[in-house]
């Protein structure tokens, strides 16, 4: 990323240099020259209709098979788009047709799912069709492509979605892996009745088939495009989303990714009904019009959290965080700082649909097999000062998995093992066979390398030298962090899950057996019992009959302690005043396509900043 520089007060000229009079008296005329024009000079052109958003790590890849991180999946979902999809503005969270003519019809038994197809969308424009002009979708696409999901040549992390959910896809996958199949051995659960009709035939009932359906693996993409770019494919999209990648060289790794408005997007509308306060904020002036409504869509990528945070308050970005250091001084009275404020940005506070937690790798030859160590770690763990320390109190301890605003989730639950108390924690380590932190084995932290995550860390490295437990940190980019998790190679991580979807099992899922690593199920948890209440509550709806079976697993979970349940955090952003349709989201990825962008207000705003 080359960030934007101030320039310096002084500028130095290489020694054994001597300027001459007239070269003096130019540079004093330029000078002059540069302070008439810089008065009226605009930082931003009043044209440029894009938006300029910022990632915190870096793009691993453009693959909807490989969207199993935030940042990856925020990117992929511009290009590729599923039969589902979310309604922008309502709340609770409701799902709508996306490549879908509308939303499934489902048998009476729950186990098959017939869907009609969107007729006449296209992917996009790419090489790898005839002419270069992207062909029209069809059922079978959708067939191919979560075929191509379930091969395990792919080794997507994907597959949970669909694993063991519908008939004949994990024996087809089987097949393959011997290579007795291929993408046109057929899978008895998946059928295209004709071009435009789906039909998707369940192992048993799953409750959350229309949620997976909306996520960014469960995307359509192109065999011919697949077949053209091989491996490269991960570089190379092409989709039908709202926005394209031109050409490669508009990716600039670790950098920069810029996204184009596709000129043949479906007819895909602004919502026209919201949430409660929606019409009295805005947010229905666009009702029926078509989006997106930028040109370009601009990814940021900058790890450390001051270059984010200097850049958002000069405008580059069109909203951003504020970071921990940053808050006091942007945040007063839990309102935005009158000095902010006076430069036209607004504060956005949004509940965020996660969990923050430090991982324990249960593999491990000590930590997989001391749950009283476990307990002990967790003790003395004190999560509310990391609260206060590190996120400003943005956020309420977890004493589980299940986030606020999640069905199942209870307020008045207290983890026994969440609560910080040194005096148990260190009772509960001599019991692990360590009094006083004797013999304990020295521990290693994984976390990221930016400034928050490593002061973190750092606590959690002095929370244990409280009760005698020595820890090491490794500070590791996105990529190596992911890496060392997915190959049980971190011993103990600090990371946080969002919601792919808002339903309890989402977070439960993460403790699933057959999820363990390098599926969702980062510490490779696995308990009997667990998995057996898990499968149960697969077949139930919404209700208080599911809600029971929920309560019994966060309570298995709390007490085998594979995690130290940290926070359920509060984002709190800032967002420039050219910004319109503004709504934040924790699961719809594909929100660009409905901002839209003053370029004039910009303009003008952005010569103060």
């Amino acid at each position: 990323m080359a960030l934007s520089k101030a320039y310096p007060a002084r500028q130095f000229r290489p020694r054994g240099q001597t300027a001459t009079f007239v070269q003096v008296l130019l540079a004093g005329a330029v000078a002059i020259a540069l302070a008439i024009t810089g008065c009226t000079k605009k930082r931003f052109d009043e044209n440029d209709n894009s938006l300029n958003l910022v990632l915190r790590a870096n793009v691993k890849g453009l693959d909807p098979i490989s969207a199993n991180d935030l940042y990856s999946s925020t990117v992929i979902a511009q290009m590729y788009e599923g039969l589902l999809e979310y309604n922008y503005l309502k709340r609770p969270f409701t799902l709508q047709p996306a490549l879908a003519e509308a939303m499934p019809e489902v048998s009476k038994d729950g186990l098959t799912y017939t869907f009609k197809i969107k007729k006449g969308v296209k992917f996009h424009d790419n090489a790898a069709f005839k002419d270069g002009k992207g062909r029209e979708i069809t059922a079978q696409d959708f067939i191919y492509s979560w075929k191509r999901l379930a091969d395990p040549r792919n080794a997507s992390e994907g597959f949970w979605i669909f694993d063991g959910k519908i008939k004949g896809l994990n024996e087809w996958a089987q097949m393959v892996k011997a290579e007795k199949a291929n993408y046109d051995t057929p899978v008895e659960g998946l059928a295209a009745t004709d071009n435009n009709t789906l039909v998707v035939k369940l192992t048993g009932v799953y409750h959350q088939l229309p949620f997976v359906l909306a996520m960014p693996f469960a995307s359509i993409v192109p065999k011919e495009a697949v077949e053209k770019y091989g491996k490269e494919f991960l570089n190379n999209p092409v989709g039908t989303g709202p926005f394209v990648l031109e050409k490669s060289a508009d990716w600039v790794r670790n950098s920069k990714i810029t996204l184009k408005k596709n000129p043949s997007y479906r007819p895909e509308t602004y919502p026209t009904e919201g949430a409660p306060g929606d019409a009295e904020k805005g947010l229905l002036v666009d009702a029926g019009k078509q989006v997106p409504f930028i040109d370009k869509l601009v990814f940021n990528e900058i790890v450390e959290d001051q270059p984010r945070w200097q850049n958002g308050l000069k405008g580059n970005f069109d909203w951003f965080d504020i970071p921990k250091d940053n808050f006091e001084n942007a945040v007063k009275d839990n309102k935005i700082a009158p000095e902010l404020g006076a430069k036209a940005m607004a504060l956005d506070v949004t509940p965020a649909l996660d969990v923050t937690y430090i991982g324990f790798n249960m593999t491990d030859k000590e930590l997989g097999k001391n749950k009283l160590l476990r307990q002990a770690i967790s003790k003395a763990f004190d999560s509310k000062t990391y609260i206060q320390k590190f996120l400003n109190g943005r956020g309420v301890a977890a004493q589980g998995p299940i986030p606020p605003g999640v069905d199942a989730y209870d307020d008045v639950y207290k983890n026994p093992n969440a609560e910080f108390d040194l005096a148990k924690a260190k009772e509960l380590l001599a019991k692990a066979g360590f009094p006083e932190g004797k013999g304990a084995p020295e521990l290693t932290y994984e976390g990221l390398s930016d400034a928050t995550a490593r002061q973190g860390a750092e606590f959690f490295a002095q929370s244990m030298a409280a009760i005698g437990i020595k820890v090491k940190i490794n500070s590791n980019t996105w990529p190596q962090f992911q890496e060392k998790i997915k190959g049980q190679k971190a011993q103990i991580f600090g990371i946080a899950w969002g919601a792919d979807y808002p339903d309890a099992q989402n977070f439960f899922q993460l403790f699933y057996s057959k999820n363990k690593t390098p599926g969702p199920n980062d510490s490779s948890f696995t308990n009997l019992e667990f998995d057996k209440l898990y499968e149960e509550s697969l077949k139930l709806p919404a209700g208080e009959e599911r809600t029971k079976l929920y309560r019994k697993l966060r309570d298995i979970v709390a007490d085998e302690s594979p995690w130290i349940f940290n926070a359920h955090r509060l984002g709190y952003r800032l967002v420039h005043g050219w910004v319109g349709n503004f709504k934040w989201t924790e699961v719809a990825n594909d929100y660009p396509k409905y901002i839209r962008i003053d370029a004039k207000k910009r303009a003008d705003l952005g010569s103060k900043l």
